[in-house]
């Protein structure tokens, strides 16, 4: 079989999910090439080394230079810091390596347009780490929605509720720095539920946003890092230069509206990721706690047999499952991960498009940014259409 040499920048809570995802694709998946795990870079070598021999990465570096100089490497993977994400997509692109980069695509719309046209110019694959499109769950409300059987799409609301950094005493991690991160809730999780609105539901046309920073200045770290866990707290206060939550409402260029909602302040939420559409003929609603399950609601059906049906996404003509378990076993996070690992395998060997790509990011870019500009202005703002 093929290889593919695989480098990946980011050791931490991504750097994790991917590890795990270049693993395990060509175990659950058949595909015309396989994932070979190269090299691994990250910050702090004992980490580094320690990563490397447990998740099976051949070699290890802490200077992203060397992953992108090697000619064993095909496909570079960035699961760094939002700030570095450029430079690092430029530099990959121009030494011709294909390109996964996680979520947000850039710090903003103009960033992330370069990375965009840059990885076109160059001819390579390129792929935005939205992993919860590839929910069997979320697949399915993608084809109930093309079919048609749900009509004419009227509103979706979508929420993204956690609440880790409700505690003062939480220090002052990377993501709570906007030089570092762009954004905080909003840039975090509002780019998840913006990628599943336009992917389900259709490009943007106008929004009105607000955000609010509930706790304004946190213990600075002992050291860099930005974990859910937060790391002990050093010496010192630091200024929270980004939203702890932001909410919007949005217009879609097809006449559906919708709101959106990201937080860390709601208490007892881990990691909601919620939307509900509804439309003429029915409604579609999906909870990530139940990642396994899609509700969907038949108008059509007599009145007297109506009601949500819950329906266990975990039959082997739903999208991905039967390259894992046999029916009615569950899947878990780690498996959306792995379906796009194997996907762009796929599209590589097979020179197809990707998906979601770095014009997807650019697109969800184009959202946040408005959003924040509404928020700035007080005032509903138009999305670009280049």
């Amino acid at each position: 079989m093929k290889e593919l040499g695989v480098g990946l920048i980011g050791h931490q809570f991504m750097g994790k999910a991917h590890s795990n995802a270049w693993l395990k694709a060509a175990k659950f998946f058949d595909i015309p090439a396989k994932p070979v795990m190269k090299v691994i870079c990250g910050i702090g070598a004992k980490e580094v080394q320690a990563m490397a021999e447990r998740w099976g990465w051949e070699s290890w570096t802490e200077n992203y230079k060397e992953v992108l100089d090697r000619d064993d490497v095909h496909i570079v993977d960035v699961c760094t810091p939002n700030f570095l994400h450029k430079e690092m997509v430029l530099a990959a692109a121009a030494k011709g390596k294909h390109v996964v980069c996680e979520k947000p695509l850039g710090m903003n719309a103009s960033e992330c347009r370069e990375m965009w046209k840059a990885a076109e110019k160059a001819k390579v694959k390129h792929m935005v780490s939205h992993c919860y499109r590839r929910c069997p769950a979320v697949m399915l409300a993608k084809e109930l929605i093309a079919s048609g059987a749900i009509g004419r799409i009227f509103h979706i609301r979508a929420v993204y509720l956690q609440d880790w950094i409700i505690d003062p005493k939480f220090p002052l991690v990377w993501r709570l720095k906007k030089e570092v991160s762009g954004s905080g809730a909003h840039g975090d999780l509002n780019a998840h539920i913006i990628d599943l609105a336009r992917f389900l539901v259709g490009e943007f046309s106008e929004v009105c946003g607000m955000t609010e920073t509930f706790i304004k200045e946190r213990p600075l770290p002992e050291a860099a890092g930005g974990g859910l866990a937060g790391g002990k707290k050093g010496k010192g206060m630091g200024k929270v230069t980004v939203d702890d939550a932001a909410l919007f409402l949005a217009r879609f260029a097809n006449g559906a509206i919708g709101s959106f909602e990201a937080t860390r302040f709601a208490q007892g939420r881990k990691n909601c990721e919620r939307f509900e559409i509804n439309g003429e003929k029915g409604s579609l609603a999906f909870d990530f706690e139940e990642m396994n399950v899609l509700w969907y609601f038949d108008a059509t059906r007599p009145k007297n047999v109506q009601g949500f049906t819950k329906i266990l996404a975990t039959d082997p003509s739903h999208s991905y499952f039967k390259n894992y378990w046999p029916g009615g076993h569950i899947i878990g996070y780690e498996h959306q991960f792995i379906a796009g690992a194997a996907d762009f395998v796929k599209a590589i060997v097979e020179d197809t498009k990707a998906w979601p790509d770095f014009e997807d990011g650019y697109r969800n870019q184009l959202v946040l940014d408005a959003v924040l500009e509404s928020a700035e202005k007080k005032t509903w703002v138009r999305i670009p259409k280049q």
